[in-house]
């Protein structure tokens, strides 16, 4: 038997809940492949998984318990899988969205996992850059920015 999954419009994601195994069919034009290999393999260490293509746009995941489990506990299977579908899902547009980002960050990472500049790096910088202004003080170290001062009459006084 068929059911919407939790009030989830229906043909988006559907499960009939069998005696051992609990069957959803996911909607591929809604939640694409990666996002169902990512839910699924959140799955494997407490379920066997079975992923197919079904009719049309749709996916046929089959997941089976590696222990016994009962009605509710297949229900609540099917529960958290349609979180972890959504969470995959987004992840991914994330990821998509961000890709520049990313690949800027790793290649900065790259970049500096490469070693010290050579001397011809170091030939073709340019030093004269003027020293940067730090008018709140930050860059000063702790203790000068906190050294006592010394007494007017002390020979070591600035």
């Amino acid at each position: 038997m068929s059911e919407s999954l939790l009030g989830m419009p229906p043909g988006r994601v559907d499960a009939d809940v069998g005696d051992a195994s609990v069957t959803l069919t996911v909607d591929a034009t809604v939640y694409p492949l990666p996002a169902v290999y990512a839910a699924a393999y959140c799955f494997i260490a407490r379920c066997y998984v079975l992923l197919d293509r079904g009719d049309g746009d749709t996916l046929r995941v089959v997941l089976t318990g590696k222990q016994p489990m009962d009605a509710a506990a297949l229900r609540a299977l099917v529960g958290e899988f349609g979180n972890e579908l959504l969470a995959s899902a987004w992840r991914r547009e994330i990821t998509r969205q961000n890709r520049g980002l990313i690949e800027s960050v790793t290649m900065q990472a790259f970049g500096g996992a490469m070693g010290p500049p050579s001397l011809d790096d170091l030939e073709a910088f340019d030093f004269t850059d003027e020293p940067f202004d730090d008018p709140l003080g930050i860059a000063q170290s702790w203790e000068e920015k906190y050294r006592k001062p010394k007494p007017a009459g002390d020979p070591e006084a600035p």
